[in-house]
């Protein structure tokens, strides 16, 4: 009754969003606003619609209903309530049901606004955002349906075979939720782009719109990204948290455009350039996001993170294909429309190094696209894959990473419209001076890395350059009010949010980066096997092997623990205890011992774990340099994003204001 009912709901679904799209169409060709309010109402109906059959999924999950193939697919008895909460995307039909539901939550959201202003937008972007949403609700009808029940005739188990080890971790609970988020949060901005092209309006009203749909489409992607690395670092048991894995990089590479696209909205908004621009990019984010999830979910990769094989692969290919030609159709239909206001008058303006920028984003994005795709390629050719390796990445992107970095510590010094070399070297000596504390540090610490030293400077300078704009800005409104320093730089990052918390993002990647050299450069490992009461050494560090247990768990895992004591010089640090998980179903899961500073982490864990004794146990411990600075700078990334999307006075409160000056909107007819 139940799974019929879910399905059932699921069916209504895709009518009403279907609805949706053809109402909002005629009722625009017929300029009949009751059509396009119909079309609108009916795409808020579809929220309530996926809620309740979301809610009848994970009563199924919480419930053991074994009689579901999903249900037995993702859980079992053993499992916790909350991890068969999270089943729900645990598996294919499930996350694509998850998807649908988040779509259609921010589609409801969005056409909850204000359109007096906007009414000429919003049948477009009904019909972008139900098409879209249409797509993912008809592959669980039609393909994964998470309802489908155990076919007639064959005995329900009696238990499920339960969700992969590796997707019980945290990180991997909060993940796939904020990847989706990120994912799912792009549409908006692509849906109101397309809507303007349709329109024909060239002015920037639909990226004021969609500004804080874009911060918080990027915040939950690239947290998507951090928490994803911290799972790979606590559970893979490689020792690193990126592995450049091709479903890494699928969720990269919109990533790497929506990071593009945030800084060349601002030179639009500033100046009224790169018009053209700023659509590429966003219809690039929203077909790789596509692309992304295709990637995962066709089965044409073989990866930890992936789905398996399954049909909805062509479907996903023709769904890109179709983004890609009406997009950009419609882009070229508009091209001499979008003609920029000014032009580019200095190659050291801030408009200049921002379209430097996002050259360079782009140039990654080229360096993982290839690398991704080359193996299908060459499979489809030659009937040999040949694979792309880390090494790859690393030599390809390296000095791309290190002049982004360049470019956070010299374009918050440039002006908009027109610098010189004389203006941005009177602004940057200090700043530059202050930088050199770091190649000093690194030669007194014994750092001999002419890329470590080069790029700790680096790091030094955006930091130094933007401590300096904080202190600027609020030690000249402090001295002309009187009010305390700090009082004043509340005040500074309350006038402007979107800048300061943009520079706190600086300090967030310079953070990160902080981690990825030394965890790069100076990551050491060593494997061995050793008996009890035997040492291992490495830089500086012994671990003594004190124990071995192995006993089952309450939910019939099997699990090999060893304890092993940390020490250096001597002095005594911790207990450090790396386990393997074996499953009943025979999956397992490897834990790793990890003891973590600011300066380092030690990194062990159990290897080649069947038959292992006391007498004869394999370790592999790494030493991982600066690796927490990579969460540090996750922690300070949420914060900046926080702080540039918490605007007091956004688009729509800006409308109320007639005191400020507005562009007259234009439009072509």
């Amino acid at each position: 009754m139940l799974p019929s009912l879910g399905y059932g709901i699921l069916v209504i679904t895709l009518l009403v969003t279907l609805y949706s799209v053809g109402i909002a169409i005629y009722g625009e060709s017929q300029k009949d606003a009751a059509m396009i309010e119909s079309g609108r109402r009916a795409m808020l109906l579809t929220l309530p619609l996926i809620t309740l059959a979301s809610a009848i999924l994970i009563y199924l999950l919480i419930n053991d209903r074994y009689d579901v193939e999903y249900v037995w697919s993702v859980t079992n008895r053993s499992m916790p309530m909350y991890l068969k909460i999270t089943a729900w995307w645990g598996g294919q039909p499930g996350s694509l049901l998850f998807w649908s539901w988040l779509l259609s939550m921010f589609t409801s959201a969005v056409t909850l606004r204000k359109w007096d202003r906007d009414r000429d937008l919003l049948p477009w972007v009904l019909v972008v955002t139900g098409i879209t949403l249409a797509f993912f609700i008809s592959l669980n009808v039609f393909f994964e349906n998470p309802f489908k029940l155990i076919p007639a005739g064959v005995d329900i188990p009696l238990d499920g075979r339960g969700l992969n080890p590796l997707l019980r971790h945290p990180g991997m609970i909060i993940h796939p939720p904020a990847q989706y988020l990120g994912f799912v949060a792009f549409t908006i901005p692509f849906a109101f782009a397309i809507a303007a092209l349709i329109t024909g309006r060239t002015d920037d009203r639909w990226l004021k719109i969609t500004r804080r749909w874009t911060l918080w489409a990027w915040l939950f992607l690239s947290l998507g990204l951090v928490l994803g690395m911290r799972w790979a670092y606590d559970v893979l048991g490689w020792g690193g948290y990126w592995g450049w894995d091709p479903v890494e990089i699928a969720a990269l590479m919109p990533w790497l455009t929506g990071t593009a696209f945030l800084h060349s909205v601002m030179i639009q908004e500033k100046r009224g350039m790169l018009k053209h621009w700023n659509m590429i990019l966003i219809i690039l984010t929203f077909d790789l996001i596509i692309f992304g999830t295709f990637l995962t979910r066709s089965g044409v990769l073989s990866s930890v993170h992936a789905f398996a094989e399954s049909e909805i692969g062509p479907l996903f290919f023709a769904f890109i294909g179709f983004i890609f030609v009406f997009s950009f159709s419609l882009l070229i239909k508009r091209w001499a429309d979008l003609k920029s206001e000014t032009e580019m008058k200095s190659m050291l303006s801030k408009e200049a190094l921002f379209l430097l920028n996002n050259l360079l984003f782009l140039s990654l994005l080229v360096i993982s696209f290839w690398g991704v795709i080359f193996p299908l390629l060459s499979e489809l050719f030659t009937g040999s894959k040949v694979t792309v390796g880390p090494p790859f990445y690393e030599r390809a992107t390296g000095p791309i990473w290190g002049a982004l970095i360049l470019l956070m510590g010299v374009a918050p010094l440039s002006a908009w419209g027109h610098s010189t070399v004389k203006t941005l070297g009177r602004s940057l000596w200090k700043p530059a001076i202050a930088s050199l504390i770091a190649p000093i540090w690194a030669l007194a610490v014994g750092i001999t890395s002419w890329v470590a030293i080069g790029g700790f400077t680096l790091i030094a300078l955006v930091i130094a350059v933007t401590i300096r704009e904080f202190w600027r800005g609020a030690r000249a409104r402090s001295r002309r009010s009187g009010e305390s320093f700090f009082t004043e730089l509340w005040k500074l990052m309350k006038r402007d949010r979107r800048r300061y918390g943009g520079y706190i993002v600086h300090i967030s990647m310079v953070l990160i980066g902080i981690g990825i050299l030394g965890i790069e450069l100076f990551q050491t490992d060593t494997q061995q096997h050793i008996s009890t009461g035997e040492t291992i050494e490495l830089a500086g560090y012994s671990l003594e092997y004190d124990r071995l247990d192995q006993f089952r768990h309450e939910d019939g895992r099997l699990i090999t623990r060893a304890e092993l004591n940390l020490s250096k010089d001597g002095e005594f640090i911790e207990v450090l205890t790396p386990r393997f998980d074996l499953y009943p179903d025979g999956q397992p899961m490897t834990i790793p011992g990890v003891r973590s500073t600011l300066v380092d982490d030690v990194y062990v864990i159990l290897v080649n774990w069947e038959g292992i004794t006391a007498e004869s146990t394999p370790f592999k411990l790494y030493h991982n340099p600066l690796v927490k600075w990579v969460w540090i700078g996750g922690y300070v990334f949420i914060l900046g994003i926080v702080v540039a999307a918490w605007v007091d006075d956004d688009e729509e409160d800006a409308d109320k204001k007639p005191h400020r000056t507005r562009r007259k909107r234009a439009t072509v007819q």
